[in-house]
């Protein structure tokens, strides 16, 4: 799993990371992508330059016919530890000890995060490695998932 980082700050941020997005998926060609929604109750100061990122990597999916799925926080922290309010902390741990992977070093829970991200697709369309207890995947109800089911039923048919 790769990660995307830039020095530059504003706009030229901005239209470095929507390319390097949209290059990792016309490399990939993913069915979907599926992005962690916004922590709206987190004190973050960085919360309107996430919210710029957020909407200028969607406008390009869009504009690349490229479903998304939105999953909220509290999903992915459910998901990983079967816990919605779970901390970052505890999402790595409860990873690493379900799978055996390790996340360390700067960006490691967010490395963690996408990788949930990935898994939680994977077992809705049950197609995960990994086995995921009832309490955990009840997370999955959260999401809609409407948009990758049309695109995976509309590849199925061709």
């Amino acid at each position: 799993m790769d990660t995307i980082a830039v020095a530059e700050k504003g706009a030229e941020r901005l239209t470095l990371i929507r390319d390097a997005v949209m290059l990792a998926c016309r490399e990939h060609r993913p069915d979907v992508v599926i992005l962690e929604g916004y922590s709206f109750a987190s004190r973050n100061s960085q919360a309107h330059s996430i919210g710029e990122l957020g909407g200028v990597v969607r406008v390009a999916l869009h504009e690349e016919c490229i479903p998304v799925v939105i999953v909220p926080p509290s999903s992915r922290a459910k998901f990983a530890t079967g816990r919605g309010n779970a901390s970052k902390m505890e999402v790595v741990s409860a990873v690493s000890a379900k799978t055996g992977l390790v996340w360390t070093g700067k960006g490691a829970d967010d490395i963690c995060d996408a990788w949930i991200l990935e898994q939680m697709g994977l077992a809705q369309f049950e197609i995960s490695e990994y086995s995921w207890p009832k309490q955990n995947m009840a997370a999955l109800a959260a999401v809609d998932w409407s948009h990758a089911i049309r695109k995976v039923e509309s590849t199925n048919e061709l």
